[in-house]
């Protein structure tokens, strides 16, 4: 996904390569050019085909742990498995890995159990910056694999408490596209606090673990209620939105149609029955806070009535939604690890998908909207990495971000919960539409993309 790298073109031109050529350009991460440069077949030795399997499986594990999906993880291992003079196959699941290694009729097969962990961007921009050494015959391939072990002792990226500082700027933002008023953007960035802080405690436990959603969407929406009875401000929903929009799965769910689409049916199913859960979990979570934070703010607002007029009513300033263009994906670059020298890509990208979707979606409809924005931030992103050699997911995952239609599935599942049936089921309808138009607009863009590869050919 990245413009041919002028070695490999000479290659090309001259007649040797072309078909090892175009299976990296196509794959999730422009490797580099072939192994052996002279283009002959060298039968491998024992100890050599032992350190590249090696060197697959883990770098299968790494790429599995730090959020590749699954079309992306098979082509790049693909790819760099017959850089590396592999016969191989792959299957990817959400929370495993198959990796037959070795002709058909002498295949090993070899099984990862992997625990689904959140994306981390720098770790793939490393993780592609070891890969093409490897294949460029830069470094072995048991250097390459240290490097990968070596990821796991990584210090964290950030410091600890730039991370709730990201929470509170991506709540912030999404008030400002929601259009709220100037004090329910205060109350929105106390929620995004709160959030982080359920999130981060819960995290540390092993039996809150698995609830975190559920509970930081009681804890959040809870207080919202609360404020908003006391406030007389009738924004409860729309803060609580943007105080949980990092627990929002939209990205998982536009992911799981991804998958489906590109034919990863084990790995899209249940990708999407995931997101599903974690939908049902905000839900609940939402509805049990919006009872309790109704009733406890109404009680309040008796014994405080001098604070029914204390927030401002007064509009959010123009210039408030361009601001939070810039720090949104700033933000979603400090909670996805990414590197910081990818910040003004990474905010291109995100501005790019935005406000093509913005404009589109209001001249053209949403839907269509959404197609285009996906379709720019995936085109674009397979341009840019191939230009820079670099990963297409570093600048595709913000950009993503900005269009995923997480908070519609969220008011779907509300609907649901609060017995208004028919809003629920045409919410949902909405969402699943949405979803759609994003994938085919990922889609879209890397068959564009590929189509300009060949065109340079």
């Amino acid at each position: 996904m990245s413009l041919i790298p002028n070695a490999a073109l000479a290659r090309l031109r001259d007649g040797r390569g072309s078909r090892t050529l175009r299976t990296m350009t196509e794959s999730a991460t422009d490797l580099g050019p072939p192994l052996f440069a002279d283009g002959r077949h060298r039968e491998p030795t024992a100890e050599r085909v032992a350190a590249a399997s090696h060197f697959i499986l883990e770098l299968a594990r790494a790429l599995h742990q730090h959020g590749t999906p699954a079309h992306r993880l098979e082509s790049a291992l693909s790819a760099a498995a017959q850089q590396l003079g592999l016969e191989t196959n792959f299957m990817s699941t959400p929370t495993s890995i198959m990796v037959g290694i070795g002709p058909i009729d002498q295949q090993q097969v070899h099984l990862l159990r992997v625990e689904p962990g959140d994306t981390n961007l720098g770790h793939l921009a490393t993780l592609g910056e070891i890969t093409r050494q490897v294949v460029d015959g830069e470094i072995s391939t048991r250097a390459g694999l240290a490097q990968i072990h070596a990821l796991k002792n990584e210090p964290p990226r950030y410091k600890a408490w730039l991370v709730p500082v990201a929470f509170v700027m991506s709540s912030a933002a999404v008030a400002c596209f929601l259009k709220v008023r100037t004090g329910d953007l205060l109350v929105a960035s106390l929620l995004g606090l709160v959030t982080a802080a359920v999130s981060i405690l819960a995290g540390r436990r092993e039996t809150t673990r698995h609830v975190t959603e559920p509970l930081a969407a009681f804890v959040v929406t809870a207080l919202a209620f609360t404020l908003d009875g006391v406030l007389h401000t009738n924004t409860g929903y729309a803060t609580s939105l943007a105080g949980l929009v990092i627990m929002l799965p939209g990205l998982t769910f536009t992911v799981a149609l991804t998958e489906l689409s590109t034919r990863h049916l084990s790995s899209g199913t249940a990708r999407l029955s995931g997101a599903l859960v974690t939908f049902l979990g905000l839900g609940f979570g939402l509805a049990l806070g919006a009872k309790a934070g109704g009733a406890l703010g109404k009680d309040l607002s008796h014994v405080l009535p001098m604070l029914a007029d204390v927030s401002s009513r007064a509009p959010l300033p123009w210039w408030a939604e361009w601001v939070a263009l810039l720090v949104a994906p700033l933000a979603f670059m400090v909670l996805l690890k990414a590197q910081p020298k990818h910040a003004l890509p990474i905010m291109v990208a995100a501005a790019a998908a935005y406000l093509t979707s913005k404009f589109a979606g209001a001249a053209m409809g949403e839907e269509l909207g959404a197609f285009l924005g996906a379709m720019v931030v995936s085109a674009g992103s397979n341009l840019f990495a191939r230009m820079k050699r670099r990963v297409a997911m570093v600048t595709q995952v913000p950009g993503l971000l900005i269009l995923v239609p997480g908070s519609i599935g969220f008011r779907s599942v509300t609907s649901l919960l609060g017995a208004e049936v028919e809003t629920g089921v045409a919410t949902a309808f909405r969402v699943a539409i949405i979803g759609i138009s994003l994938a085919a607009g990922l889609l879209a863009g890397n068959v564009v993309t590929r189509s300009v590869n060949r065109v340079r050919i």
